[in-house]
């Protein structure tokens, strides 16, 4: 007599040649537990019956084969759906070394490059040109660069549920479509809105016969261009949301455990890198004149405050290079050779609590299944802390990411210029770095899921400490006339204005610091009562001035080597930059190197089937707890140790000039340590919590739902006997 067939329970299915064998007893109602006591292995003989009243034990044959579960059976004869790369019957040799995990890897950082490029690094580098170009405020622009960050939030939790069960590389061919379209509609304003007029040179010395400017409220055409770049943007965002989700599990699917966080790491740094191509990129294009398509000469050069350049040539070989890869992500399959057999030899490292609801293998087939699935791992306590702790971790990175470059030049007294490039220098390099690291190290000593989050914790806690750093960096203010130091005697501190400069009808929304002779630093040539200048020395030079004291008036010349000031800040004092580049750039990857082993703990602590809903959930509490919030309390807080406003014409308050150094020191050492203390708690809560599976119950993932499920089965020993 046969055994009982057509049976098919998550409980009764042997994944792996190591896990134990379920057989289908004869007797009608018998109880079966999952694990089994006696488990039949490959290569094992069935035993004869000893007595007559037991059931035979079926022959070898009758035993479901290893992961016969996730490829038997109408509904589960797709999970995995492993096939050579091409379209249809469309399938060329020359493509099949490509359709291996090193080969979406490729493809993948390829993609996440492109995104970075684009998202953090052309968006950002050009958002002054389009303020001017376009005349919009600072408030609107912002409006732009949250845009991303809205249509990420509304789309990621959808995005990664219903993808999780469809074709994931399809899914990152639609996002290399999503981002080249945003890119390309981000750059539509530059061909419909005509071509730039620069208007007439703005004069920064000091003119007595200048008109005074008035109070005017003018409205623009441009302003409309705005609801482009916004679309811009939600398209951008749209994109993002497959590629940081369903791309992060395909990858998680395709290798086995231990090489899964170097994998990730690799990927996740080149998203890093991105937003470094994006800057070199788009300040190259910015040296070339915004209207060069249009090949007409002009006599304006770089230094001019009236240049602005061609931002939109990033944006236009974006579009191209994204709509590259929509090809190869399409030719791939839905699963890459041999992810069932590694899928076979992974073992479950699921959070086990009694408030988790436990699965059925059709579980997320249907959207009905979203609620579910949502309440299902919002009550998972560790997956919750590790995502929490990966927000606080994101408000400081992202706050440093926008206002490192402000701090380096207000300490330091460097132009924005050098200060951006240094800021990068370390950031970049630095994050990547730390990525890269914690992928290799989890990967080398194959940590279980525990032990990654303890790695996570360490790392942390090392960046902590190193984060003080700020209190030694912070510098003391230099002399500015006006501010800290009085005008040769006269005017009073905290008024710009003095007996020297005023008549010269100086705007305060014009800063343009030059260096007196005298080691003083001066808000512009205008406010020092320079009445000339000469240009064709670098860095300009003005002489002449009222408010700086001399001995004798002096001749201007281009030759003349004899000055009273020169265009740019004074040289600052503080000389801790080296040591405070050096130990902060220690901070960083330290600090990114928890970045990959937390992601890798997310992916292990939930339910395999959960993990691109996981993701999505993390993406999105990292932006709306993280990123998006991150910014505008850093913005805040430095906002407060503001000593001197720029004020309009018309008397509204704009941006800050000058900041109080000391004080904005310890203002960010104050965010940065609370941060970091609300990360190393939840790192330390989610290592306390966490309880993996009981030792000797190795599930491989396909039966991680079933560990704890006993099932009743109903034989028909009528059809068992006509089919013996």
């Amino acid at each position: 007599m046969k055994g009982c067939k057509g049976i098919r329970n998550p409980a009764f299915v042997a994944s792996s040649p190591d896990s134990p064998r379920r057989l289908c007893p004869l007797p009608c109602s018998v109880e079966v537990s999952v694990l089994s006591t006696n488990p039949l292995r490959e290569g094992s003989q069935p035993q004869e019956p000893q007595e007559p009243q037991k059931s035979p034990e079926p022959p070898l044959s009758s035993v479901t084969p290893p992961g016969s579960q996730e490829r038997s059976g109408p509904e589960s004869l797709s999970e995995y759906e492993e096939g050579p790369c091409g379209w249809g019957n469309f399938q060329p040799q020359c493509l099949q070394c490509c359709n291996t995990p090193q080969g979406f890897l490729f493809h993948y950082c390829l993609l996440a490059l492109t995104q970075g490029m684009v998202v953090n690094g052309l968006v950002n580098i050009s958002i002054s040109t389009i303020e001017k170009r376009y005349e919009l405020k600072s408030s609107l622009t912002g409006l732009i660069s949250s845009s991303y960050d809205i249509a990420f939030c509304l789309l990621s939790l959808f995005v990664s549920f219903i993808g999780e069960r469809g074709h994931k590389p399809r899914w990152l061919a639609f996002a290399s479509f999503m981002i080249g379209l945003g890119a390309l509609v981000y750059s539509l304003p530059k061909f419909f809105s005509g071509k730039y007029q620069f208007g007439s040179l703005f004069e920064d010395t000091c003119l007595t016969a200048k008109n005074k400017t008035t109070c005017t409220a003018s409205s623009s055409s441009l302003f409309y261009y705005l609801y482009v770049f916004i679309l811009g943007q939600l398209l951008l965002g749209t994109g993002g949301t497959p590629l940081y989700t369903l791309g992060t599990a395909f990858i998680d699917d395709s290798v086995p455990t231990h090489k899964s966080s170097l994998y990730i790491g690799i990927g996740y740094s080149m998203s890093i890198l991105g937003p470094a191509v994006g800057y070199v990129l788009g300040g190259q294009l910015l040296t070339v004149y915004i209207d060069a398509d249009l090949g007409q000469s002009i006599d304006i050069t770089e230094d001019d405050p009236r240049w602005l350049g061609a931002w939109w040539i990033g944006f236009l070989m974006s579009w191209l290079f994204a709509w590259s890869l929509i090809i190869p992500f399409s030719c791939f399959p839905k699963h890459l050779p041999g992810t069932a057999e590694i899928q076979d030899g992974k073992t479950s490292q699921i959070h086990q609590s009694n408030s988790l609801q436990h699965t059925d293998g059709n579980f997320g087939q249907s959207f009905k299944d979203f609620p579910a699935a949502l309440k299902n791992l919002m009550r998972n306590t560790v997956f919750m802390c590790l995502v929490l702790s990966t927000c606080s971790e994101a408000l400081v990175t992202t706050g440093f990411a926008t206002f490192l470059p402000k701090f380096i030049e207000n300490q330091f007294g460097l132009s924005s210029s050098s200060a951006a490039t240094l800021a990068g220098t370390v950031l970049i390099p630095g994050a990547a770095l730390g990525q890269i690291l914690g992928g290799i190290l989890v990967s080398k000593f194959k940590m279980p899921c525990k032990n990654i989050m303890k790695f996570a914790l360490l790392m942390s806690i090392t960046a902590l400490t190193l984060t003080f750093v700020f209190v030694y960096a912070n510098c003391e203010n230099e002399p500015f006339a006006g501010v800290s130091e009085s005008y040769n005697g006269t005017g009073k501190l905290g008024n710009l204005i003095a007996p020297c400069n005023a008549n010269c009808n100086c705007l305060r929304s014009y800063y343009y610091p030059i260096c007196g002779g005298n080691g003083i630093q001066y808000f512009s040539p205008c406010y020092a009562g320079c009445t000339n200048s000469v240009s064709k020395r670098h860095p300009k030079v003005y002489y002449n001035c009222s408010c700086i004291e001399r001995k004798t008036e002096v001749t201007p010349t281009p030759s003349s080597f004899s000055f009273e000031a020169q265009a740019g800040k004074c040289s600052s004092q503080c000389k801790n930059l080296p040591v405070f580049l050096g130990i902060f750039f220690a901070a960083i990857v330290f600090t990114f190197m928890a970045g990959t082993p937390i992601t890798v703990s997310i992916l292990r602590c939930v339910d395999q089937k959960q993990r691109s809903l996981a993701l999505g959930i993390q993406c999105v509490l990292l932006r709306l707890l993280g990123t998006i919030p991150g910014p505008i309390i850093f913005g805040i807080t430095i906002d407060s140790t503001c000593i001197l406003w720029d004020v309009n014409e018309c008397g509204i308050k704009g941006a800050c000039w000058i900041y109080n150094n000391i004080k904005m020191a310890y203002m960010l050492v104050a965010i940065s340590v609370t941060c970091k203390i609300i990360t190393i708690f939840f790192n330390g809560l989610a290592v306390f919590l966490y309880k993996p599976p009981p030792l000797g119950t190795d599930v491989p993932y396909q039966n991680q739902n079933s560990v704890v499920t006993t099932v009743s089965l109903e034989c028909d020993l009528s059809k068992a006997g006509n089919d013996g």
